[in-house]
């Protein structure tokens, strides 16, 4: 009776090792799977990057326009608004 009770725990290890070992190695292929996709990830990252380098200088030389542009406007609408008042004065003696 004793001699059974240790071969079925001595087998009962044997699956639970096996078991493990199992898992194990289905975890190991998800984690290399898992690896190639970052791989993949990391290289379109750095592709992206370096298409957008450029980006940064560029918008930095059209905030500069876009500042000049804004003052260029106000100038603008104060003349047109001048201009309005004056016809409209003309309009309103006539």
């Amino acid at each position: 009776m004793r001699s059974l009770l240790i071969v079925l725990t001595v087998l009962e290890i044997v699956i639970f090792v096996g078991a493990l070992a199992v898992y194990l190695i289905l975890i190991a292929g998800s984690l290399r799977r898992i690896s190639t996709s970052l791989g993949k990830v990391t290289f379109g990252v750095r592709a992206i990057e370096t298409q957008c380098a450029s980006v940064g200088p560029s918008v930095l030389k059209v905030n500069e326009q876009l500042t000049v542009i804004a003052g260029a406007l106000e100038t603008v609408s104060s003349k047109a608004e001048s201009i309005t008042a004056t016809a409209t004065n003309s309009e309103q003696q006539s």
